[in-house]
């Protein structure tokens, strides 16, 4: 093993094991795809006797033809042949029946010994029971690159292709209501078995790292850290869009008397946070939970101070711009907008897109809009709004979702008996994985502090609640003369 990459110990975090800090194949070059896709009808038009005769427009029918297959065929290749992004950490070499047992015959017949399965194929397998982790699901995970590959599937191009893409181009708000319903009014008791009584299915914040944190605490640093970078104050009006369970609309309407609004898609949800703000003794006339679709939320109606935490994913790439200049119109001209978004990085590894695609598929459906945080600056900036402060969180999401599976499994039997061995798994698989992707890095969350870009924007008033310019010193420096 290697001696050059250092572990950490960090209470506030499940830290990595050094095999569990390996890089992934990242081998992927948008010229030699290029050059490819428009080689390919060429050579095709120069060999095949039917075409070889024709002119550009020749070309161009081939063109098309070709374009899809030598794509897959490249990503297929790359995905299987290129290297580690560094092998500063040596993989242990061992065996795969040391991780994982597999109980399907022919799976079991075409990867042994040193032979890898695709990550695709074993959650699958593993959702379905054919295999099983000889061990702790996330102990087993961390150790993922000795015994799994990460290469594109038949599988996963059948799911972009038929599932993903269509599902891109659309979103449309039926689209979204039946996969956020079937997501999220699955049940209370689902999501509380590891949510805990907070029910807040977002990042929390670690303010102390030496410490071991309880979710609770994270949970609650995080509604803290919010409500003052929206500086709330008690004639303020509050939006919170995607509200999920309706803590934050609670906890804001309790501790700051500001008037409160959530809207979310899910029933469950709606009821949930409805309940809460009444049991917290908030009169409804202050604070409330829409069950709505975030495009009909009135227009004309504006709001001091909005915030949307983990939701815009949901919204889609097609619709994100409309989504931003809706919120910018809903949004007083000297109000602020706290962002939380979750995003891919976009010096991706390939595991980081098979990741993704798994989240898509069998997690969030519908939510295709987790870019990388330049890609969502631009948007914002494109809708009008001017940043003041980015925090990345994607060490606070590890420590948050560590927290969520240690939970997840603790429940294990009541979670089995109310929805079957395979919701228990999935969920377990996601669990473990999103811990280690968050903390790695592969997929991290971004808290943006945001205003209007207005020459009447009075944007001194903001130094006090920004936050990360008031530094805190161990001592006073010695200035230079």
């Amino acid at each position: 093993m290697s001696s050059s990459v250092r572990v950490t110990d960090y209470p506030a975090i499940k830290n990595a094991p050094l095999v569990g800090l390996a890089e992934g194949n990242g081998s992927f070059n948008n010229i030699h795809l290029a050059g490819l896709v428009l080689t390919v009808p060429y050579l095709l038009k120069w060999f095949l006797p039917l075409f070889n005769r024709g002119g550009f427009k020749t070309y161009l029918f081939l063109l098309v033809l070709s374009g899809v297959p030598t794509t897959v065929a490249y990503w297929t290749v790359m995905s299987h042949i290129g290297s580690r992004r560094n092998e500063k950490v040596a993989l242990p070499g061992k065996d795969i029946e040391e991780y994982i047992t597999i109980n399907d015959e022919d799976l079991k017949r075409t990867y042994k010994r040193k032979d890898k399965i695709p990550m695709q194929i074993f959650h699958d397998a593993y959702f379905d029971g054919k295999i099983d982790f000889n061990g702790d699901v996330l102990d087993i995970m961390e150790q993922r690159h000795d015994w799994a590959k990460f290469n594109f599937t038949m599988e996963l191009f059948k799911y972009v292709f038929t599932v993903l893409i269509p599902c891109v181009i659309s979103h449309s708000q039926t689209q979204d209501e039946e996969q956020v319903r079937d997501h999220y009014d699955r049940g209370d008791d689902f999501y509380g078995w590891f949510l805990g009584p907070r029910m807040i299915y977002t990042s929390g914040i670690i303010i102390k790292p030496d410490a071991e944190e309880s979710l609770e605490e994270l949970q609650d640093n995080k509604l803290a850290v919010v409500c003052s970078k929206l500086d709330l104050q008690p004639e303020d009006r509050l939006l919170d869009i995607g509200c999920g369970w309706g803590t934050l609309v609670a906890y804001a309407a309790k501790n700051y008397e500001c008037d409160a609004t959530g809207v979310t898609l899910a029933k469950n949800q709606a009821k949930f946070g409805t309940d809460r703000i009444e049991k917290n003794g908030v009169p409804a006339s202050r604070a409330r939970i829409l069950c709505s679709d975030y495009r009909d939320i009135p227009a004309g109606t504006t709001y001091t101070k909005i915030v949307s935490l983990e939701m815009a994913e949901h919204v889609g790439v097609r619709r994100y711009s409309q989504f931003l200049s809706q919120v910018y119109d809903l949004l007083d001209d000297d109000g602020l907008f706290v962002f939380q978004v979750a995003g891919i990085r976009p010096s991706w590894q390939y595991e980081d897109l098979i990741w993704g695609l798994f989240m898509n598929k069998y997690v969030f459906p519908g939510a295709d809009a987790s870019c990388s945080l330049g890609w969502v600056i631009n948007k914002l900036e494109g809708a009008g709004f001017e940043v003041k402060n980015i925090d990345v969180l994607g060490v606070h999401y590890s420590a948050t979702i560590y927290r969520w599976y240690q939970n997840w499994v603790s429940n294990k039997e009541a979670v089995i008996q109310a929805y079957g061995e395979r919701w228990y798994r999935i969920w377990a698989f996601f669990l473990a994985y999103s811990v280690i992707i968050s903390r790695q890095g592969g997929a991290s969350v971004f808290q943006i502090t945001l205003h209007k870009n207005l020459n009447a924007f009075h944007r001194v008033q903001g130094v006090k609640s920004h936050a990360s310019i008031h530094v805190k010193l161990d001592k006073e420096p010695e200035l230079i003369e």
